[in-house]
């Protein structure tokens, strides 16, 4: 049994879930990526690849985002979820889609006032999903 001098303090993990303010600030990260998408006319593109109802799929971003960052697991506890490649398969995804999902997610990040240290993080990792995703 090890002693007081001996033993290791408990370790605490911070995820990007927790330092960007977690479930509301993700929430509202899918909500504004949506709102943008739906209302700018720079991403007509994107947007026309959408039913008319965003709820669900809002959802399912907001979902996808919490597991993504480190939070709860939703969208991969969900018996119908898919891998991103392959959620995205069907899709003519090509620079200008690419490009115009990047614009939404980066005014969504600055209009939810996430950290400068995490923007530029995520955005990196934004920018490799978004290029993985793409099929022409």
């Amino acid at each position: 049994m090890p002693t007081a001098s001996t033993s290791k303090p408990p370790t605490t993990q911070t995820t990007p879930y927790d330092l960007i303010g977690g479930e509301a600030v993700v929430r509202r990260l899918a909500d504004r990526f949506y709102e943008i998408m739906d209302t700018d006319p720079g991403a007509r593109r994107i947007r026309a690849m959408h039913g008319t109802d965003l709820g669900p799929i809002r959802q399912l971003l907001f979902e996808f985002l919490s597991a993504w960052l480190g939070g709860p697991a939703l969208y991969f506890n969900r018996p119908e979820h898919r891998c991103v490649m392959s959620a995205h398969r069907p899709y003519a995804i090509g620079e200008a889609e690419r490009d115009e999902w990047m614009m939404c997610m980066r005014a969504a990040m600055d209009d939810c006032a996430l950290p400068a240290e995490m923007r530029a993080l995520l955005d990196q990792a934004f920018s490799r999903m978004a290029n993985a995703v793409r099929s022409r």
